[in-house]
């Protein structure tokens, strides 16, 4: 089967995370939990933060994929470079209020209000809530000032964890010999070509 890394093509104007959708089973495989005044379970409505932390995409971990019409089955990774520059990316176009439910239904009323990327195996954020996810990993909370989705999704389970909508290019395989080589050999071939249509042969 088929492993691609998707990259960003940083020319493409679309490029990019365009929003975070909360779902049932998350590609990355990774649930979500909801914070109460640091506890990790939930409790009245009143007292709760309505946050919901979790991993938003892993580095170098296989996510499966399959064709519209099933044709064809494939994985998809994301390097840790792509992973970084892809959530710089989100926030600087100011996306962070984009989310949708299962990746169908626009949702209002959640903002992605943290973002980082685990840089320490030991000392993040993340170890305190037993995440253990690798270093590179994109982690997110996101406020949910949305009753109706807290009560009937979250709450209930519904959904657990992230999962992001964005555009990104499949990486090309490198050439067998270098780019530069393939370059002056045509160059060469060229310019004796000129020189031979110049000596009149």
């Amino acid at each position: 089967m088929k492993i691609i890394e998707l990259i960003l093509d940083e020319d493409q104007e679309e490029a990019g995370i365009d929003a975070i959708s909360i779902v049932e089973n998350p590609a990355i495989e990774e649930d979500f939990i909801a914070l109460k005044n640091d506890q990790l379970k939930l409790a009245e409505v009143s007292k709760e933060k309505k946050l919901l932390m979790g991993p938003l995409l892993i580095p170098n971990k296989p996510i499966y994929r399959q064709n519209e019409d099933d044709s064809e089955e494939y994985y998809i990774y994301f390097s840790k470079d792509t992973i970084q520059k892809a959530s710089q990316l989100y926030l600087k176009n100011g996306k962070q209020n984009n989310s949708t439910l299962e990746h169908q239904h626009s949702l209002s009323g959640l903002t992605l209000v943290e973002s980082w990327i685990v840089e320490d195996e030991v000392n993040d954020k993340s170890r305190k809530y037993n995440m253990n996810v690798p270093v590179g990993t994109w982690m997110g909370t996101v406020k949910v000032n949305n009753d109706e989705v807290w009560n009937d999704y979250v709450k209930t389970n519904k959904v657990k964890g992230f999962s992001i909508e964005g555009y990104f290019a499949d990486k090309m395989e490198r050439p067998k010999e270098p780019v530069e080589e393939k370059l002056e050999n045509k160059a060469t071939e060229l310019l004796s070509s000129i020189k031979m249509i110049l000596n009149g042969n």
